[in-house]
């Protein structure tokens, strides 16, 4: 009797999967204890096994394919059986072939078939591409670059585009073999996860149906083209472009993003030109390398009269990128969601200088005084888990693990990397690890699992010399600490004015989770620790 099995839930926090890899196709030999799949879930990717034997009839979830927990994952019973019934009418028997190569067009629990009408039908060998989920807390998604064009031979592997999500930007390869058909989002344009984003199959197979089927899903302008469109729209709008000629202006999408390509972007960076008055000679108006080395800025001369102005007003609207509107929705959230209340310090700094003078006369040994905060909190933390707290709507968890977040600036944002296990290193792992991580961010080569699962955070101003500040808390934490710059100033020492070295700090707790005194005491600890680092050796 064939049974159905659903998407587990592998994490407490697990909502939906994603399918990594398949170890085992359609009509294999499944036995008890075989590893069926490896399954990416919002913490980690990890082996799925059977807990039934028979053979695998139908995979309901494709590679690199996403759904919720308890939804149809595959369906394991004798060879040859009739799931129709557990399809939902279906046909079996080209599920349970194995020589069958139709099941991406076929499976019924995938999310992109999941938003064309019912009475749809694809084209044989047809796969649509949605936009995939890059993160877990992606909601839409922009096109960086397409790395293939319509008509474009795609292997499975290959990279597709970059797509830039709300943390970074990143390769989307192919897991389908085919022809590249269709392109629902130009570069530069933005849709919400599992709207249209690709049409692959044979090459010559007409897509029109499919991709207007998907038009709730896709940009409202996004239509497919007619053959004469172009050529048509051309004409019409000549005497127009002539017109305008004179006064050259980037070609933009609708959502106000303009047509470029990375590298272009970067040299017009660096050379500081205002790509927006920069005349794009790539396919649809699209910003080239050369447009930028080529561009000469307009001159005008001035106008002859009495009254001349000394400047003109000037401006640039840069659209919100993916990772800014993400850190706008987290910190409004916290902010008005959690009651901040803050306490300052300021700790001698005089011992933690001279301690880490003396450490990195080790060799290959370099800390900084960052990385003695962190230190720091991961052992106070252990010793006030009220502060190393989370808040859920129903419940508050101690956390017993001390995963520290640390702030980091990149050019779009801020990001925040996670050293795992903080308490358990030593001075020189987190140094290292919080370099590496920190290149990363700065190079948009995080992974979504490298930013998730912090206890309590560290932002540092101090390196840009900012003595004080607060910050808002990183949810579902209960508190962040603010580290401000090491200043040489007068101090009181046994009655006597001397020239010494202080730092301040400020800790942002959440009220529901950390009771003032509980704060604190925390700070209380962290100062023992700071001002002797030699103790965090004992």
């Amino acid at each position: 009797m064939a049974i159905v099995v659903n998407m587990p839930r592998l994490s407490d926090t697990m909502e939906e999967g994603t399918v990594a890899t398949w170890l085992k196709k359609v009509g294999d030999k499944i036995i008890e204890g075989d590893i069926l799949a490896e399954i990416e879930t919002d913490k980690a990717t990890m082996e799925f096994e059977s807990f039934n034997e028979g053979t695998l009839l139908h995979i309901g979830v494709q590679e690199g394919e996403t759904t919720k927990v308890d939804e149809l994952l595959a369906i394991i019973g004798d060879e040859g059986e009739d799931i129709s019934g557990l399809l939902g009418g279906g046909s079996a028997k080209e599920e349970a072939a194995p020589e069958s190569k139709e099941a991406p067009a076929e499976t019924a629990a995938s999310p992109a078939k999941e938003e064309a009408p019912a009475s749809a039908e694809l084209p044989e060998g047809v796969i649509v591409v949605t936009m995939p989920r890059l993160s877990d807390t992606m909601e839409e998604g922009t096109v960086a670059t397409w790395l293939k064009k319509v008509g474009d031979k795609v292997a499975e592997g290959d990279i597709l585009a970059e797509i830039e999500t709300d943390k970074a930007t990143m390769e989307f390869e192919s897991f389908q073999s085919g022809t590249l058909l269709f392109i629902g989002l130009q570069e530069g344009e933005s849709a919400k996860v599992d709207a249209l984003l690709a049409i692959i199959g044979p090459a010559g197979t007409d897509v029109s149906g499919v991709a207007s089927s998907f038009s709730t899903a896709a940009p409202a302008k996004q239509e497919v083209p007619k053959q004469d469109a172009p050529k048509a729209e051309a004409k019409a709008d000549a005497p127009k472009a002539e017109v305008k000629a004179s006064k050259p202006v980037a070609t933009t999408t609708a959502n106000g993003r303009l047509f470029i390509s990375p590298l272009a972007k970067k040299i017009a960076e660096e050379k500081g030109i205002n790509v927006s008055q920069v005349q794009g000679s790539g396919e649809n108006g699209r910003i080239v390398k050369t447009d930028i080395e080529n561009y000469v800025p307009a001159t005008s001369g001035a106008s002859v009269g009495k009254f001349v102005p000394a400047g003109q007003e000037d401006f640039e609207d840069i659209p919100n990128s993916q990772m800014r509107k993400a850190i706008a929705k987290a910190l409004t959230n916290s902010k008005f969601s959690a009651p901040h209340y803050y306490l300052s310090v300021e700790f001698d700094m005089e011992n933690a200088i001279a301690f880490r003078t003396q450490f990195n006369t080790v060799p290959d040994t370099k800390i900084s005084y960052n990385d003695i905060v962190v230190k720091a909190c991961a052992l106070a933390l252990k010793q006030h888990p009220q502060v190393n707290s989370q808040w859920f709507a129903d419940k508050m968890r101690l956390n017993n693990h001390v995963h520290i977040g640390v702030a980091v600036a990149v050019p779009d944002g801020l990001v925040v990397p996670v050293v795992k296990f903080a308490n358990e290193q030593s001075l020189q792992q987190i140094g290292g690890a919080v370099r590496e991580l920190a290149g990363k961010a700065k190079n948009k080569k995080l992974t979504p699992q490298e930013m998730d699962g912090s206890t309590f955070t560290v932002s540092n101003l101090g390196m840009f010399g900012i003595d004080t500040f607060t910050s808002i808390i990183n949810q579902p934490n209960s508190a962040i600490l603010s580290v401000g710059n090491i200043v040489e100033k007068p101090v009181v020492k046994n009655g006597q004015i001397v020239v010494g070295n202080t730092m301040k700090l400020s800790l942002a707790c959440d009220h529901r989770t950390v009771d003032g005194a509980t704060g604190a005491q925390f700070l209380q600890t962290l100062k023992g620790y700071i001002e002797n680092p030699v103790t965090m050796l004992v």
